[in-house]
């Protein structure tokens, strides 16, 4: 899957070479991107390192220690944890699940809504996307770890994040920027906001 990232961060690389102007190179596109996700994350408790005990502080535990506190104020005094050194991928635990770990290329099923957090940025536009209220056909799934099927490696690296220390039944948010995020939008330099429920397969 790193392999098939980088080609597709070259490739980016090139197509907003050649698209942008000379006032707008693709490092300015890559500030914009941080600049989007951090102003969406200035809103939250923000930890830099994943904990080395594997307790991260979720939605839950807010909730306990606060009786009758609303959702949007326990998620607001729930922390973003940064999962990887270079911030690619913001983590914000809000059901860490029962406690069934994944397996190595495990089917797992999820679904999502998304948010792109340039637009919310730039236009205070919250629309979401995805497939959480689709109750019908329109099923999204990867095997955990397999970085040869397409049908996994096109969802990017970040999705698969949570399950690396969460249950395989978990609630998360993220912050996923573009270097992480599906493989065919590496080029729009776009971070996005996911909130993402997962499902183990049952065959």
């Amino acid at each position: 899957m790193k392999t098939i990232k980088y080609i597709a961060a070259i490739i980016a690389i090139a197509m907003n070479l050649a698209a942008c102007d000379d006032k707008e190179s693709y490092a300015d596109l890559l500030n914009e991107e941080t600049q989007a996700a951090n102003s969406f994350l200035a809103n939250y408790p923000v930890i830099a390192d994943v904990p080395a005990d594997g307790e991260f502080v979720t939605m839950i535990d807010v909730q306990a220690e606060n009786p009758g506190m609303s959702r949007e104020d326990a998620l607001k005094l729930t922390p973003y944890y940064r999962m990887d050194n270079d911030g690619y991928v913001y983590m914000q635990v809000l059901n860490p699940g029962s406690g069934t770990k994944v397996e190595d290329n495990q089917l797992i099923y999820f679904r999502f809504t998304r948010w792109n957090l340039s637009y919310v940025y730039e236009y205070g536009l919250w629309e979401g996307s995805g497939n959480s209220t689709d109750l019908g056909s329109n099923t999204t799934s990867f095997r955990y770890g397999n970085e040869t099927l397409e049908s996994t490696t096109q969802w990017g690296e970040g999705i698969q994040v949570p399950l690396e220390y969460l249950s395989v039944d978990c609630e998360v948010r993220m912050v996923i920027k573009s270097y992480k995020g599906p493989v065919e939008e590496v080029a729009s330099v776009y971070p996005f906001l996911y909130q993402v429920r997962y499902f183990p397969s049952k065959i």
